[in-house]
């Protein structure tokens, strides 16, 4: 899952950018809103927008009108000190999902977004399974018959890339879209080490990681192959 972080407050921002990783997102994040029509704008999917209402630049409600006049339907959830009725009505009629008034709680916030997110799955099963591997897309959860697996952020992170194309190739690239945000320097030797990892986690479900030379990853609950 890639959140937008659009916040012009560097405490604040940072605080919001680290907590959003902590819980296992891809966070790009970024302190004006013509940065913010930029990058909404790419070919990069997001899965939610955390979006301040004061940017500089352009404002938020700007920001909010043209994805929406280009018709994109990603979740957006706005944050701002300004708690008039007006304002509130404003950034939902342009197509907010959610409204936030700051100060706000980072828990009740983090609850929003899996809740949006969530509500974007309407109509998909959320959970996952490859043998007896299961995986909770929205609670985030990896189990083997029932038992939560251990896993870091980023092996997290993979598995669940690799879980939601189960059969399918994923390539490295997919993979480092999904792992790191733009600032954030990648590298396809980290992918490795990750799979590495997972692959010794879920041998006991009986499913394996394949490894397509030129291509990129599978899993799936066949006999490995060599590689």
């Amino acid at each position: 899952m890639r959140i937008l972080i659009a916040e012009d407050d560097e405490v604040l921002a940072d605080g919001l950018c680290q907590a959003m990783t902590h819980s296992g997102y891809a966070v790009d994040c970024v302190k004006d809103g013509h940065a913010a029509k930029v990058i909404l704008s790419g070919e990069q999917p997001f899965d939610l927008v955390i979006l301040d209402v004061g940017l500089p630049k352009v404002d938020g409600f700007s920001v909010l009108r043209s994805l929406r006049e280009s018709n994109r339907q990603v979740p957006v959830i706005i944050l701002t000190a300004r708690d008039a009725e007006g304002d509130r009505v404003k950034g939902l009629d342009l197509g907010a999902d959610d409204y936030m008034i700051k100060p706000f709680s980072l828990p009740e916030l983090e609850a929003r977004v899996r809740a949006l997110i969530r509500r974007g799955q309407c109509g998909v099963n959320p959970v996952y399974s490859c043998g007896m591997l299961t995986f909770d897309s929205v609670g985030r959860r990896a189990a083997i018959n029932g038992t939560t697996l251990e896993l870091t952020t980023r092996e997290m992170s993979v598995l669940e890339a690799l879980m939601l194309r189960t059969g399918w190739v994923v390539s490295k690239e997919q993979l480092l879209e999904r792992l790191y945000s733009y600032a954030e320097e990648a590298s396809s030797n980290a992918i490795e080490v990750y799979i590495h990892r997972l692959r010794k986690k879920i041998e006991p479900a009986g499913v394996t990681i394949r490894t397509i030379r030129g291509l990129g990853y599978v899993i799936d609950n066949m006999p490995a192959q060599s590689s």
